[in-house]
């Protein structure tokens, strides 16, 4: 968040004067926690900048400390609940690409699925378009982020 401050409109030092903390009980299941890292560093950059996430998207993943993001377990059951609760955008890591044979054909077919690298990827889908500094799309309906010079 840091490093991108000024593409979300934030100052520079803006972690000067914001206090996060993120709390993760320790009574969770081991490894149930890392595959919600996406959608924590999500949520902290929504908040930050005032950027609603996308209500159509679900996303799993989890991220190293510079952005990369890590496959996960579970796949199978994570689409197609989110599937059952009607989204229709779902973001995973590229590296579970492999997952998606297991899952019913009319499922994958019923969805959007981008496979994401970084934590970069995962924000270019998830936030919801803005009308300024960037603008959306009409063809991919994604946000487009002229000081970056890329297209999600």
């Amino acid at each position: 968040m840091r490093s991108h401050a000024q593409e979300f409109g934030l100052p520079r030092n803006f972690h000067r004067s914001v206090d996060v903390h993120i709390h993760v009980p320790e009574g969770a299941i081991p490894k149930d926690g890392p595959s919600a890292g996406v959608t924590m560093a999500t949520a902290l950059v929504s908040a930050l900048a005032k950027v609603p996430v996308r209500r159509d998207v679900a996303m799993t993943g989890e991220i190293t400390l510079r952005g990369k993001v890590l496959p996960i377990g579970g796949v199978k059951e994570k689409i197609l609940a989110a599937h059952r609760m009607g989204i229709s955008t779902i973001i995973l890591p590229r590296e579970n690409e492999k997952d998606l044979a297991d899952i019913p054909k009319c499922v994958v077919e019923d969805l959007d699925i981008e496979l994401v690298d970084h934590v970069d990827d995962v924000l270019r889908i998830a936030l919801a378009p803005r009308t300024r500094p960037g603008r959306v799309s009409r063809r991919s309906r994604r946000w487009e982020t002229p000081t970056l010079g890329v297209t999600a």
